[in-house]
């Protein structure tokens, strides 16, 4: 270990030290676990002093979709870029910053990728999901790790926590689900209860698909052909184990997660070469855990994590002609411990200081590969009055990078950076609620060691990207006691937003070798709107409707000379929305769905060559609950892309029309939630 992993480890060590000797005798654990009760909620939380949007549960269940990136489509500014398929690559982008600026959060701890900064959201399932919700900025608490500030915007996924109903000790479930694309994919839930303080859970699954699916696409002649994607194979598998524990005035858990998969990679529909025969292997692997206590007015909590992540990439040209050989071999390695400490000083005013320190490593088989390690330490500091109808939080996060090579003098210089934020939210009315927010944001995203350290194209001398963030919005919700509806919440934020040193490829001398440059400045404005209705129709007849709306114009400033300067980023649209509709009837479940993407540019040159028309998809599913020897089953039948819309999210990577699939979901009776 260097010199200056060693100071970032003295650092942590002490200041963690100093503030678990402070405190006192006030009781705050109702406090702290309100904000953890809102991360969960199925409904747009008047609370949350951040923008929030979440689907949990049964919502989750009842979507016509895949994995966690095709639900997350249905919060308002979001753009998925995705690649084509149920293997493809899929990339969360928040309000047009970028998905490098996005936070992947799983069971509470980031996922990581040092590589390329991508996580691909497509390989997360919603099988052993409980809840998915989405901050612009940064969750609402300050009792969380330094890592939880360092994001423009963050995805929380949180997995089924064990409970059981009276005196049961254990839950099983499974699902088996086939259909279109030749998709077999089965999964087991078992969770048991060891006593009255512990508990634990085993969830597995496996997927295949052919991934082979009819499409549309134009020729240079202008005319309509039909093709079938290929190469689009997936064969993978997930297992995770947790293990879960009370505490006095606290509690802990720990899990194990393990996802391997091959997959055919069919690539970009390019020069009448309509897929190509590239293959990659993906090995995902992590142990962590988590610890939280509370003592009087002082709270701890500390998360430990190490992965190990394994990419193997081939592209053959015994396969494929149109290629060159290809076959490298990737490796990363983390390790990962926080802190977070908590004091409350008075009954409306709290305080936090969380120190992380995370230790990245990647090795490849790429030629002249200098082998980089990554010492990151975090310290942020936050502060927040509650009153009873006004909010504030502020905090400053400071980030302390150091790399290391095997090459030497290889490494990119040291980083020490400063970001605050600072966050308000007032209540006008105290008997309405209605709630007025507004956040300022500053913050930044390092480059990736492949931006700094790729043969041939890394630059170590490229700065970090920053982004800064403003916001003000409303939200309001009202129950209505004898009338329609019988709730109603309501959120909408206008936002202006900032990217600057944007990283990019640019050529060298060398056309054909580029090399990673700060060159970019781009400006977002845009308006999100959530609004969420439930309807007691009937005496057993219930519907409940969700419907997101975004308005964003996002302009390239980067070049004045250029003759597209100011023009919209490409994948943008400047108008998309969704919408969810449920009808509930005893034991019938039926369930609409909605997704709008509006017009758009394929490229920052804003021309008639490189315009997409708009695209929406359409999904229909129906659900039956039945009792049956002694079990609870539930069987769906799904239609989605119901009027066979022909479409591609990435240019040349066309999506599949009409798809079904259908769904077996079984359960001892009574004993698991969520069915």
């Amino acid at each position: 270990m260097g010199i200056k992993a060693k100071w970032f480890t003295g650092i942590f060590l002490t200041l963690n030290a100093l503030l678990h000797a402070q405190q006192n005798k006030i009781d705050t654990l109702r406090i702290y676990h309100i904000d953890e009760v809102t991360i969960t909620s199925s409904k747009v939380s008047s609370k949350e002093i951040i923008p929030v949007q979440i689907m949990e549960g049964k919502q989750l269940e009842k979507l016509s979709v895949h994995s966690v990136a095709d639900a997350i489509r249905y919060f308002s500014g979001v753009q998925i870029k995705d690649f084509g398929g149920i293997g493809g690559l899929k990339t969360v982008n928040i309000r047009s910053m970028g998905t490098n600026h996005v936070g992947i959060f799983y069971d509470g701890i980031e996922l990581g990728n040092t590589q390329n900064g991508q996580i691909d959201l497509g390989r997360f399932s919603l099988d052993n999901m409980e809840a998915v919700s989405l901050y612009n900025g940064q969750r609402s608490a300050i009792f969380q790790s330094a890592k939880d500030f360092g994001s423009a915007g963050t995805v929380y996924l949180q997995s089924r926590i064990p409970r059981f109903n009276g005196n049961k000790q254990y839950n099983i479930r499974g699902n088996f689900k086939t259909g279109s694309f030749g998709v077999i994919n089965p999964s087991v839930l078992w969770e048991q209860k060891l006593n009255e303080r512990l508990s634990a859970s085993l969830s597995s699954e496996y997927m295949y698909t052919t991934g082979r699916y009819k499409y549309r696409y134009k020729t240079t002649g202008g005319y309509d052909t039909t093709a079938v994607r290929k190469n689009g194979d997936v064969n993978s598998i997930r297992v995770e184990s947790g293990l879960y524990g009370k505490i006095n005035k606290g509690e802990w858990k720990g899990k194990a997660y393990f996802y391997h998969s091959e997959r055919g990679l069919p690539g970009a529909m390019v020069r009448n070469k309509l897929f190509h025969e590239d293959r990659q292997w993906d090995t995902n692997f992590f142990l962590q855990g988590s610890f939280r206590k509370h003592w009087g007015n002082y709270s701890l909590q500390t998360n430990g994590k190490y992965a190990y992540d394994y990419l193997h990439y081939l592209s053959d040209p015994r396969l494929d002609v149109t290629t060159m050989y290809v076959n490298n071999h990737y490796r990363q390695h983390e390790l990962y411990f926080s802190a977070a400490n908590m004091l409350n000083i008075l009954p409306f005013w709290s305080a936090d200081v969380s120190v992380d320190f995370q230790w990245n490593k990647l090795n490849a088989d790429l030629v002249n590969f200098v082998y980089p390690c990554r010492y990151t330490a975090l310290v942020a500091a936050a502060t927040a009055l509650h009153f009873e109808r006004f909010k504030l939080q502020a905090s400053l996060l400071g980030t302390f990078v150091h790399e290391t090579t095997k090459v030497p003098n290889a490494a990119a210089g040291d980083k020490h950076k400063y970001t605050p934020t600072v966050v308000a939210s007032w209540q006008p009315f105290k008997n309405e609620d209605l709630n007025l927010r507004a956040f300022y944001k500053k913050i930044f995203r390092m480059p990736t060691l492949n931006d700094l350290y790729y043969t041939f194209i890394g630059n170590i001398d490229l700065n970090p990207e920053y982004t800064t963030q403003y916001d003000i919005g409303v939200t309001y919700s009202r129950k209505f006691r004898g009338g329609y509806p019988a709730r109603l919440e309501f959120q909408a934020d206008a936002y202006y937003n900032e990217v600057t040193d944007k990283i990019v490829a640019m050529p060298t001398s060398n056309q054909f070798r580029w090399t990673m440059v700060n060159l970019g400045y781009v400006e977002m404005r845009g308006v999100d709107v959530a609004l969420q209705t439930e309807w007691h129709l009937l005496k057993d007849l219930k519907a409940n409707l969700r419907v997101n709306y975004t308005y964003e114009k996002a302009q390239d400033f980067t070049d004045a000379k250029s003759d597209y300067y100011g023009g919209q980023i490409p994948y943008i649209p400047w108008h998309s929305g969704s919408a969810v509709l449920n009808l509930s009837y005893r034991d019938w479940d039926m369930n609409y769905s909605f997704i709008y993407t509006g017009e758009r540019y394929e490229s920052s040159a804003n021309i008639p060559e490189n315009y997409a028309k708009e695209w929406y998809t359409n999904d229909l599913s129906l659900s039956r609950r039945l009792h049956w020897k002694k079990m609870l089953w539930k069987l769906t039948a799904e239609v989605n892309n119901v009027f066979n819309q022909q479409y591609a999210v990435v240019q040349w990577y066309a999506m599949p029309g009409i798809n079904s699939r259908f769904v077996i979901h079984v359960a001892l009776l009574n004993q698991i939630h969520g069915l």
